[in-house]
């Protein structure tokens, strides 16, 4: 039992896993699943009422905080108690383009290439991170909703403004891997 919880599970069981979430939380509570509105309920709670977006009553979406703490907590639990002590698994043809860019450690799940405090501390890596979060929490407040609330929340629900707001993250994805990422590393 130990070894089907510890190795990374097959998409036909965690895809429905999480599509299962989706009409237990409209069931259970009439509640939408997303994360990009946990942030504005804790900015909500704790910046003064001065600015008008975050002047609602935040606590009606108190459980998202909860959400997102369980999110967290699971991850930190899951990493530190049921690690994989095997490399990540990555297809030869990836690992190749990865080489090509200088990117040849793949013993964790972030390069330590790039991932390390090194190039955090350095001015573009500052620039970087400062940038990466403004260009962030733009395009979540612009597309109303983050990757994850449109692709499993509004494609559940057949929105049309959520299909719109997938493909774009598709190319978007699409644009920064093939364009943007090969010009900073």
């Amino acid at each position: 039992m130990s070894d089907f919880i510890t190795q990374p599970w097959p998409w036909y069981i965690a895809g429905p896993l999480i599509g299962l979430m989706i009409p237990a939380l409209l069931l259970l509570g009439n509640k939408q699943f997303g994360i990009s509105s946990t942030l504005r309920h804790l900015c909500a709670a704790y910046i003064p009422n001065k600015v008008e977006y975050f002047r609602y009553d935040w606590k009606s979406g108190a459980w998202s905080l909860m959400l997102a703490l369980g999110v967290m907590l699971g991850g930190w639990l899951g990493t530190n108690t049921l690690g994989n002590s095997e490399n990540i698994s990555i297809s030869p043809s990836t690992i190749s383009d990865l080489q090509e860019l200088g990117i040849k450690d793949f013993s964790s799940i972030l390069p330590v290439e790039v991932f390390n405090w090194q190039n955090v501390l350095s001015v573009n890596g500052i620039v970087f991170l400062v940038l990466g979060g403004f260009l962030v929490g733009f395009g979540t407040r612009y597309a109303n909703g983050c990757t994850s609330g449109h692709a499993i929340m509004g494609l559940s629900l057949l929105s049309i403004g959520s299909l719109a707001a997938v493909i774009g993250f598709f190319i978007g994805g699409l644009l920064m891997t093939h364009l943007i990422l090969p010009l900073i590393l």
